[in-house]
């Protein structure tokens, strides 16, 4: 019952997670991050099987840093995705592959623009404007597809998110405990609170 949304605006991207950890029927924790910083100017948000997610999530963002330290050099989300799907695909075709799926955010601060990559347990990636994975999506995209601009601000962003909480508060069969929402721009990522 997780529920994981991008929305990439005008200058940045907007990311918002559940906040319920579930197993089943029952909310084990309404604390819950489903995203990690991997480093400045990336964020991954993820839902799948519990230890999957955990596991994938601190082997992808401990291995970006790695790299970040060792080459002195923050990896642009470009390269941020492709290492991510290649992980995936890689572990599709092993003994014991990952069932995780994932909404990639970044900031490509040589060109100055949001990215936003939807990648699947699979490894099938796709840039695009708006994401979603879990529940979410079922109730979300039709909002999405109705309201969204590739000239937003944050702010318009935002209301888009909250029609979207709205609607999941309305039509989701559990309680989520509200959104945990992250945005990705030129200053890096940061935790906003918006009320969801």
């Amino acid at each position: 019952m997780d529920i994981v949304l991008g929305i990439k605006v005008q200058d940045s991207v907007i990311v918002a997670t559940s906040k319920a950890a579930t197993r089943g029927i029952s909310i084990l924790k309404d604390t819950d991050d489903k995203t990690r910083a991997l480093n400045e100017h990336n964020l991954m948000a993820f839902t799948g099987e519990a230890g999957d997610t955990v596991q994938f999530a601190e082997y992808i963002q401990a291995n970006i840093q790695l790299y970040g330290m060792r080459e002195n050099f923050d990896l642009p989300p470009k390269a941020v995705n492709h290492f991510v799907r290649n992980q995936l695909a890689s572990s599709i075709r092993s003994r014991k592959p990952y069932q995780v799926n994932v909404i990639l955010a970044g900031y490509d601060e040589a060109k100055e623009e949001p990215s936003l990559s939807w990648i699947d347990y699979l490894g099938t990636k796709v840039d695009i404007p708006y994401a979603a994975h879990g529940y979410a999506g079922f109730y979300t995209f039709s909002l999405l597809d109705r309201h969204y601009r590739s000239d937003m601000s944050v702010d318009e962003g935002l209301k888009i998110l909250k029609l979207c909480s709205e609607e999941l508060n309305k039509r989701m069969p559990i309680d989520f405990k509200g959104l945990r929402v992250k945005i990705v721009d030129k200053s890096g990522i940061r935790e906003i609170d918006v009320g969801l």
